[in-house]
């Protein structure tokens, strides 16, 4: 019962989240061209370049890397709004900037694991296990840009998106929880995988924060933006890639268990970016 609620919930969690994307408003992430430019060349040049040399130290185990890949390598869209805020970056610009995170993700993943496994993926992955996570990951995006049109048409119905925005955090936990406890005897293997895991992602959240500021250097952004940028190339989209774990067959669990175990170090990390982004690396004048 428990494996068959994990599908709908993640439907709810993802319909939930893309609603707070401006889906329909691509265009305006491009009026601000050096910084659009710096997060796409931090999340889909750069911070790709620190995965793939992240995964070289982990064990040769195609479900461990194949999981870590999946996580790492796409940007978040939703929570790393609140942190912006919380830590003193731009919001306008990290709201208008999720959209093209969003398109570029769906479009380069399946080329960034084309270049950094090997073929024991495409030789377990078919069709059949990949439909269901297209469809888990389509239906919510056509049906949050629906709803996005149907709210910007009249006065008043934003109140759903608004209504809705408190939602995914409570369903991520709740996902977490019935994946955990689908997969208690994977967890229990898993469990020897976490010295090797944590520490990459410790360590992918002190790369993402030195790339943003190296970043904001070179492209001489304000302090306000270098903490926009801190936080988007920090945090990742796992909720969205953990149906593509799921769908994986038997002997891949690992992968789903391991995307969790980001989200759950994520969190904690954002709670020191908290404090280090504003305070130590991006110290200076909230800049607009």
């Amino acid at each position: 019962m428990l494996e068959k609620l994990i599908w709908p919930v993640l439907a709810v969690l993802l319909y939930s989240t893309f609603l707070q994307v401006p889906l329909l408003h691509v265009r305006q992430a491009f009026g601000d061209r050096r910084f659009g430019s710096a997060v796409l060349t931090g999340n889909f040049v750069l911070m790709p370049l620190v995965v793939w040399a992240l995964v070289q130290w982990l064990p040769d185990n195609a479900p461990l890397r194949l999981g870590v890949l999946l996580v790492l390598l796409v940007p978040c869209t939703d929570w790393f709004i609140s942190f912006t805020q919380l830590g003193g970056g731009d919001v306008p610009r990290a709201v208008a900037v999720t959209p093209l995170n969003l398109l570029f993700q769906l479009c380069l993943l399946p080329l960034y694991l084309w270049a950094m496994t090997d073929s024991q993926l495409s030789a377990v992955l078919s069709l059949g296990d990949v439909a269901p996570a297209l469809l888990i990951v389509l239906l919510p995006l056509v049906a949050a840009a629906i709803s996005e049109r149907w709210i910007e048409a009249q006065t008043g119905r934003e109140v759903l998106r608004d209504t809705l925005a408190w939602w995914p955090i409570p369903l991520l936990g709740l996902v977490i929880l019935l994946v955990a406890a689908v997969q208690v005897s994977t967890l229990q293997a898993a469990l020897a995988w976490l010295p090797w895991v944590i520490p990459i992602y410790v360590a992918y959240l002190v790369s993402a924060a030195l790339v943003a500021k190296l970043q904001a250097r070179l492209w001489q952004l304000p302090d306000s933006q270098g903490r926009t940028l801190a936080f988007s190339l920090g945090t990742r989209n796992s909720f969205v890639v953990l149906p593509f774990a799921l769908g994986l067959p038997n002997g891949w669990e690992v992968a789903a268990l391991v995307i969790v175990v980001q989200s759950l170090v994520e969190l904690f990390g954002m709670l020191v970016y908290l404090r280090w982004i504003p305070r130590g690396l991006f110290a200076g004048i909230k800049n607009a």
